[in-house]
């Protein structure tokens, strides 16, 4: 089985010493030419991280249109839109256009979000969670919504003066196969059989909330083997699709080893910690020469389990940095795994 690699970025913008991205402007416009690059050096998708309220990349169905527009192979997508933000019906109409746009290559991970920098920031959207709701419900309401939105189930009732008809009206545009295109963004076990049974592919991060005392890769691939079962289990009739995410820095020359030479043994364990009032279980980083890299990756379960694993990359470095990370591990760490 060919492993599909794509870059996830985070889009962070910073006028600090050392960052060539220093505002919004700079971020969206080198996503986009990331994106470019990437594509012309065989990387299989373009992905970005979606936060609301701090100096990272936040409203993404502009760039990802952008992105499209400059590209032709390439999958685009993100990796999570945080739900509880989002009007479902503008969003399902947003992403078609988008998708019609990419020629069908849009791959959008949904989910409840992340720990934020702004409290209860999407009340500040206008979305409260209704009495006895919690966030992650909101969340999976409006993901049901958007899901039926772009399967083209009628939302709102006809105007028969206008139409010269009655019945429900679906959202336009329409974008056939976008359905099964969406991802959720499940950080424990229990979300991703929820996942399975909702017939969405997986999308898991660098970090679990959970934590059993076993390895990162061996919960994870845990994580995903429950979510294959539970996905046989409901019957659907498609292939699921899962990735992960990886923090995979090769060290080829004297700038990256500048970067992060230093950093290559203090993030080569898992961490844990607390988030969001209980126990979490972050990945470890893989860094070093590319061959050391592919040895260790040769032994990360859930790598091995996954068909896409994205790789995170320091997008304040800029462009031209992130595309010779890329490059290697294109060209030096996926033929050594079998992925090329």
């Amino acid at each position: 089985m060919k492993t599909k690699i794509g870059f996830l970025s985070f889009g962070h913008w910073q006028a600090v010493p050392g960052s060539v991205v220093r505002t919004g402007g700079d971020a969206l416009l080198q996503s986009i030419e990331l994106a470019v690059a990437a594509e012309e050096i065989g990387i299989d998708s373009a992905n970005v991280r979606v936060h609301h309220f701090a100096r990272q990349l936040a409203s993404p169905f502009p760039l990802l249109a952008a992105m499209a527009a400059r590209t032709s192979r390439i999958e685009l997508g993100t990796g999570v839109i945080d739900m509880r933000y989002e009007n479902p019906l503008y969003m399902a109409e947003e992403a078609a256009a988008t998708d019609l746009i990419s020629d069908g290559r849009l791959q959008l991970g949904v989910s409840r979000g992340s720990p934020e920098t702004a409290l209860r920031g999407s009340e500040s959207f206008g979305y409260v969670p209704d009495d006895g709701e919690t966030d992650a419900d909101l969340a999976r309401s409006h993901t049901a919504l958007f899901r039926a939105a772009i399967d083209g189930v009628g939302i709102a009732q006809a105007n028969p003066q206008m139409t010269g008809t009655t019945g429900a009206l679906a959202i336009q545009p329409q974008s056939p196969g976008l359905g099964d295109r969406i991802w959720w963004g499940a950080g424990t076990r229990a979300s991703a059989v929820w996942t399975a049974e909702q017939g969405m592919n997986l999308m898991s991060s660098t970090l679990l909330t959970e934590d059993t005392g076993v390895p990162f890769d061996e919960l994870q691939a845990e994580q995903i083997a429950m979510f294959r079962d539970a996905w046989k289990a409901a019957g659907h009739d498609r292939e699921p699709r899962v990735s992960v995410s990886r923090s995979i820095l090769p060290i080829i020359d004297d700038e990256t080893r500048h970067y992060f030479g230093l950093r290559a043994q203090a993030d080569a364990q898992d961490q844990v910690g607390h988030l969001d009032g209980g126990l979490a279980r972050f990945g470890r980083s893989y860094i070093g020469e590319p061959d050391v890299i592919a040895a260790e990756l040769a032994q990360d379960a859930a790598v091995q389990a996954a068909d896409t694993v994205l790789v995170t990359v320091p997008n304040q470095l800029g462009v031209a940095y992130c595309t010779t990370m890329l490059e290697s591990i294109v060209k030096d760490v996926a033929p050594a795994l079998g992925w090329r």
